[in-house]
């Protein structure tokens, strides 16, 4: 006995058949993915490997040319970029004008708000975030504008301590703008070079964690940093060491030794702060 409505066997039967040959004649729709990246990020994120496991999941990596206006190509449903200028700006908010429905990553707006260090931190700074297992908080710190000559009086005036660390204010891309200073004392910060921001060094064990987050995806890598400064040293050491590229993925410490009671302390407040969000 059948109730009311049931479909009768046979014919379940037949409308799974029918659904099954539907999803076996529709292909699967593509993704296109239209990128526009520099020789060295093409390089380094556009792996074979990666193209491949995209193709197996339908989606299609397809080159932007940059010689010919945007508007011209596509249709696209994302466009990846990592270009930075005036024209290439403009032109991405144009299209994105136009082409609602395209995700485009990332919008210049949001892009900006990343290039300079003192407004990234200063959001951190605003978010006043801690609970029980701690408190998320940048170091202290301050933006040298101009003149050099001064430093050390804005140094002395603000109150921050030695050793300090200095940072290009824009971060734009260029090898230049990763570079790192570490002052050990006050007189030697004249030797710097505007715009640049200046934060007190915290010991941090010489290992920092970059935390990537996509979706409900995490991802936690270790990368060397800054060693350590004591007492001792920074009594006895003078002027300011430059540090090129530090933490760049080159710089991994996935394998490095680390007290496992630290590492587990440090990964659990990095996923818990990441749920949160």
């Amino acid at each position: 006995m059948r109730i009311h409505g049931e479909m009768p066997p046979e014919k379940e039967e037949e409308e799974k058949v029918k659904s099954l040959s539907s999803s076996i004649q529709q292909p699967q729709k593509l993704v296109v993915v239209g990128y526009a990246l520099t020789s060295k990020k093409k390089k380094s994120f556009l792996q074979p490997k990666l193209e491949v496991l995209a193709r197996d999941k339908g989606i299609l990596f397809v080159a932007i040319d940059l010689n010919r206006p945007l508007l011209d190509q596509g249709p696209f449903d994302v466009v990846l970029h990592k270009l930075l200028g005036k024209d290439w700006c403009g032109a991405i908010e144009d299209y994105r004008k136009k082409n609602p429905e395209v995700a485009v990553l990332d919008p210049p707006d949001a892009i900006e708000q990343l290039l300079n260090r003192q407004s990234m931190l200063n959001d951190v700074t605003d978010l006043n975030l801690s609970d029980s297992y701690g408190k998320v908080c940048v170091p202290r710190q301050m933006v040298i504008n101009n003149d050099p000559s001064s430093i050390p009086h804005e140094v002395t005036r603000a109150g921050l301590k030695l050793p300090l660390v200095a940072k290009p204010l824009v971060v734009d891309g260029t090898a230049k703008s990763h570079e790192m200073f570490l002052a050990y004392d006050q007189f030697s910060l004249s030797e710097l070079e505007p715009p640049l921001v200046l934060q007190e060094f915290v010991n941090h064990g010489g290992i920092l964690f970059k935390v990537y987050i996509v979706g409900e995806a995490i991802k936690v890598v270790r990368r060397f940093s800054l060693p350590n400064v004591t007492k001792q040293e920074l009594s006895k050491v003078e002027g300011v060491f430059r540090f090129p590229r530090v933490s760049s993925a080159a710089a991994s410490a996935d394998d490095a030794d680390l007290d496992p009671s630290v590492a587990g302390e440090i990964l659990r407040n990095i996923l818990l702060f990441s749920f949160r969000f």
